[in-house]
């Protein structure tokens, strides 16, 4: 079989189950099995598959047209890019968690810049900044965070420390894969919420299950059959943890410190109430790239 012979089959399959985006990932898996790039692939399309190669393209394209996520069949997902590995055990990284990131580190850059307006301080008088991601599942905000301002010079006064925080042992796992992978050191704890948290941090960071339980078996089959229902379900009204984190955020963080959640398009007005009745200030509410509400923002004085 030809690259082009199994490509045309793939996509057909794909188009036939109703996958979205079949031709893109009919061919992302075609990369992924031979290794080859578009480009190559334009200049020999008849280039043959070896049977070992045929034989996994067809079982990826079996699979993915029974609604397995793309990146269970290829195990990795790019976030911030950098590439991770996700599994079933964690929460697929999605484009809209990035805003979370995004702002994070436009916290830590004003964090940098407030505490040494003047210039870079030397290694000895850099600003303990330690960051907490609660429900970090494959690590994905935590390790983007640490590793983006670690290459941000703005952010060059600050001596970073990380936490992510999971009741899954399997995420954690995941997580720290991930860690090692781009060599970025973090901490990895198994925690129910804050049970395992120790000290203070500048900022925590999460994006919580907030899918309403009777909203679940509504999504995609990719999502309700394949995501891990500990990492989507909210509860009854979307909001058990992002009470529960509130609540016990001020316990650790630092005085002024941030609190930066990722929320459901419909949810920023409650999770704003909750937060201004647990003494948060300045509390903002950002847009993703959809012009959906998708992140919520508050500091805390102790």
């Amino acid at each position: 079989m030809t690259m082009q012979e199994a490509y045309q089959q793939g996509e057909k399959l794909l188009v036939q189950a109703q996958i979205p985006d079949a031709r893109l990932d009919a061919w992302y898996l075609l990369e992924h099995v031979t290794g080859v790039s578009r480009a190559m692939y334009y200049a020999m399309p008849d280039k043959e598959l070896s049977e070992e190669q045929a034989d996994q393209y067809s079982d990826f394209i079996s699979r993915r047209a029974a609604h397995i996520p793309l990146q269970h069949l290829t195990g990795e997902q790019e976030f911030m890019g950098l590439t991770f590995r996700v599994n079933e055990h964690v929460l697929i990284p999605r484009q809209d968690t990035e805003l979370v990131v995004e702002e994070a580190l436009k916290i830590m850059e004003s964090c940098s810049e407030a505490e040494y307006p003047a210039g870079k301080a030397d290694d000895s008088k850099k600003q303990d900044f330690r960051v907490l991601d609660m429900c970090t599942g494959s690590g994905c905000i935590l390790l983007s965070v640490l590793y983006h301002a670690g290459k941000d010079k703005k952010c060059g006064n600050l001596k970073m420390a990380g936490t992510g925080a999971d009741i899954s042992e399997e995420a954690l796992e995941a997580a720290r894969i991930n860690a090692e992978l781009l060599n970025i050191e973090a901490e990895f704890i198994h925690s129910d919420l804050f049970d395992a948290a120790e000290g203070r941090f500048e900022l925590i960071v999460s994006n919580p299950p907030y899918i309403r339980t009777d909203e679940i078996s509504k999504l995609q089959d990719e999502v309700q059959g394949h995501d891990p229902w500990i990492a989507l379900d909210g509860k009854e009204d979307g909001l058990y943890f992002y009470r529960k984190i509130i609540s016990g955020a001020g316990g650790y963080l630092s005085d002024g410190g941030h609190l930066v959640f990722e929320i459901g398009f419909d949810q920023a007005d409650a999770v704003s109430t909750l937060m201004r009745d647990a003494g948060f200030r300045d509390i903002m509410v950002k847009k993703d790239l959809a012009g959906l509400d998708r992140a919520v923002i508050g500091v805390y004085d102790r």
